[in-house]
């Protein structure tokens, strides 16, 4: 009955939710099980009208050659350096759902929202993907392969998980993270670090809370329905995709490894990091 009502919650609009109920409908949301959504017949030939009109539009425009005027082409020349300036192309962006949240938006992602599509789902500002990813590989880069553990209870983030740890010398905890390995002097398998890497704050909350009692760093990949807090840094984008983690590991690591004049010769193309076939 608890799980039927918190579900209910997630078709409200989050500005009508009390922070309880914010927090609990954000949480069920982010653990859901994520199931692909069939597409019918009549929704695919809808989508097919849909494009063919929009590229019926483009070449009428490039037809006409409109002259812009020149505040248009000063706007279109920042937008060509912007451009030149990011980590990736846009497109390399858009094509892996880094942008994509979900229908829930907590306080603190607000302001990294850009619009919602029509299905109520928020959509990232992609300009600030990039930079929050900039200023994750910097800070990331202050601090030695030793010193550092990266987090990922999701199962679509594991394969880049793994390799992002054999690339760069990281520890990595996928299936599992025993709790109190930070904290506890007396297990056998105790360990000290210095930054902890948060793939996704519900999932991966035994390793933030041991982080924050021991008072060390945490670099956090935050969705558009995670809450911030104890993050000294973060990277915001879609935590939920195997392709959108698999990007962001990529970014992180060939970052830190050119930051820290490592060789990059073993690191693979970013096709394989946002591709689905195993090893």
């Amino acid at each position: 009955m608890a799980r039927k009502k918190e579900e209910e919650n997630l078709e409200v609009p989050e500005d009508k939710l009390t922070g309880k109920e914010l927090e609990k409908a954000a949480k069920v949301e982010s653990l859901e099980t994520e199931k692909p959504k069939s597409t019918s017949k009549k929704e695919e030939k809808s989508m097919e009208e849909k494009l063919k009109a929009l590229k019926e539009k483009a070449e009428k425009l490039i037809q006409e050659k409109v002259e812009k005027p020149d505040t248009e082409a000063l706007k279109e020349e920042v937008k060509v350096k912007k451009k030149a300036n990011m980590l990736i192309d846009l497109e390399d962006y858009v094509k892996t759902g880094i942008y994509l949240g979900t229908r829930i938006v907590t306080p603190g992602m607000r302001k990294y929202i850009y619009r919602r599509r029509a299905d109520g789902l928020a959509i990232f500002n992609t300009d600030l993907i990039d930079e929050k990813l900039k200023e994750g590989i910097e800070y990331l880069s202050k601090f030695n392969p030793e010193e550092i553990i990266l987090v990922c209870k999701r199962q679509a983030g594991w394969r880049a998980a793994m390799k992002f740890g054999e690339i760069t010398g990281i520890r990595v905890f996928t299936k599992k993270y025993p709790a109190g390995i930070m904290t506890n002097t007396n297990l056998k398998d105790f360990f000290e670090t210095e930054l902890t890497i948060v793939s996704d704050h519900w999932l991966d909350k035994n390793a933030l809370k041991d982080t924050l009692d021991v008072k060390k760093k945490i670099l956090m990949i935050c969705g558009t329905n995670n809450f911030s807090k104890g993050a000294d840094r973060l990277i915001i984008g879609n935590n939920k995709s195997g392709k959108s983690l698999g990007l962001i590991f990529y970014l992180l690591a060939r970052g830190y490894l050119k930051a820290r004049v490592k060789d990059t010769t073993n690191l693979p193309d970013m096709d394989w990091w946002i591709g689905d076939d195993e090893e």
